[in-house]
């Protein structure tokens, strides 16, 4: 199996409690990149990365237009934009119209990565409302990389994870709590 080299984590309702369970228990080790799209409807994500830095080991930073996507480090798509990778692995900011109601959307996230990593990226769906996600994960398995999706009984709210089963099914389909050690024993040797 291809090491992954980067994890790409999509959330909606729900999602800030989730993210802390799941990059509080990530592997300070770990030396993929982490992106991680959340629908906060807040303005600025400047709150959200100083409460999941008091959570996680690795550092937590806000992506920003043609910065580069850094390892061991959780990116966070920031507000009001959708978040891309380019080819030469630095990100890039839109402002085009919403998917799935949200912007930044999972699913442009999740597709845009994918055309990057191909085979050694993961996309996880965590809890959600919307299916926002679901189109994005399927195209990351369409291009041979790994789909953990949290178990909809397990979500707070099961729309968004039972969507992405729907659509793109998954190759692991685990509880929050499991998600974490499930990544790092998939990303270190």
């Amino acid at each position: 199996m291809t090491t992954p080299q980067a994890i790409a984590i999509g959330c909606s309702a729900g999602g800030l409690d989730a993210l802390k369970v799941v990059l509080g228990a990530l592997d300070p080790r770990l030396t993929q990149a982490v992106l991680v799209c959340c629908h906060s409807g807040s303005d600025t994500v400047e709150l959200l990365c100083e409460v999941l830095q008091r959570a996680s080991a690795l550092p937590v930073t806000e992506a920003a237009e043609r910065h580069p996507v850094l390892s061991g480090t959780v990116h966070l798509a920031p507000s009001g934009y959708h978040l891309l990778v380019e080819k030469d692995r630095h990100f890039a900011l839109s402002i085009d119209p919403r998917v799935q109601y949200a912007r930044p959307s999972i699913d442009v996230m999740f597709c845009s990565a994918a055309e990057v990593w191909h085979e050694k990226l993961i996309g996880v769906v965590l809890t959600g409302g919307n299916a926002d996600g679901a189109s994005g994960l399927q195209r990351i398995r369409e291009l041979g990389g790994i789909a953990i999706v949290q178990s909809p009984s397990n979500a707070e709210i099961s729309t968004m994870p039972q969507a992405a089963l729907d659509t793109a099914g998954a190759d692991h389909c685990v509880d929050l709590s499991d998600i974490a050690p499930l990544i790092n024993r998939l990303c270190l040797p």
